[in-house]
């Protein structure tokens, strides 16, 4: 089983990047979707995360209790030792996560999985994965993006960069870079051409030896 992992900075096109994959039939793991999951009413990280914010506790209607991540987000953000202490909790928690979706699609004899990650290089994922995809876009169309959110700001927007590993970095530790600023057509076929790589690729072994050097996709 070759495991891809995905990631890019804010606004840059991964979500599309997920979604086409899923569309080609990969199964994909969302960390994002488990960070939810682990902070919903009844998850994993719930009591961690309520011991260290009792503020931000909440209940269901069946009175189960979760986590309100906007109420955990606006501590956070503006408080580096907050952060620290949350992604304490739950980045082992994610990895975790990932690690069972991978023994299950292991079983599953999958050909080609995905993890989704928007801090893989930052939390040291990318050691759970055989090759790197980094989606990428002009500063511009990513602030354009990301500024049609609802209420984001410019303000917001920056702080968000400032403590995510820069794209250039991002790009230069890839195994993969794709432009997501050329319209879905062409993403779907440079994804496409990533997964005929990959399932080409004998064993754990990467890169193959057909296509070192040979620059046919990505950089």
């Amino acid at each position: 089983m070759f495991v891809l992992g995905l990631t890019g900075s804010i606004g840059m096109g991964k979500s599309t990047a997920a979604a086409i994959f899923r569309r080609l039939g990969v199964p994909v793991h969302d960390a994002d979707a488990a960070v939810h999951r682990l902070l919903a009413p009844g998850g994993t990280a719930v009591p961690a995360v309520l011991e260290a914010f009792p503020a931000v506790e909440r209940r269901d209607a069946e009175g189960r209790l979760g986590v309100d991540r906007k109420a955990l987000g606006s501590i956070v953000f503006h408080d580096p030792a907050a952060l620290q202490s949350l992604e304490a909790i739950l980045h082992p928690l994610v990895r975790a996560e990932a690690r069972t979706f991978l023994r299950r699609q292991a079983r599953r004899r999958a050909e080609v999985v995905v993890l989704d990650i928007p801090l893989l290089f930052e939390t040291g994922g990318e050691r759970l994965c055989d090759a790197v995809v980094v989606v990428t876009a002009p500063d511009w169309l990513q602030a354009q993006r990301v500024l049609r959110r609802p209420g984001m700001t410019p303000e917001t927007f920056a702080a968000v960069r400032a403590k995510q590993m820069p794209d250039a970095e991002k790009r230069r530790r890839a195994d993969f870079v794709v432009p997501t600023g050329l319209g879905k057509g062409q993403t779907l076929r440079r994804l496409g051409r990533i997964l005929s790589l990959v399932r080409d690729c004998s064993g754990r072994v990467w890169p193959p030896k057909t296509a070192r050097g040979s620059g046919a996709v990505g950089r």
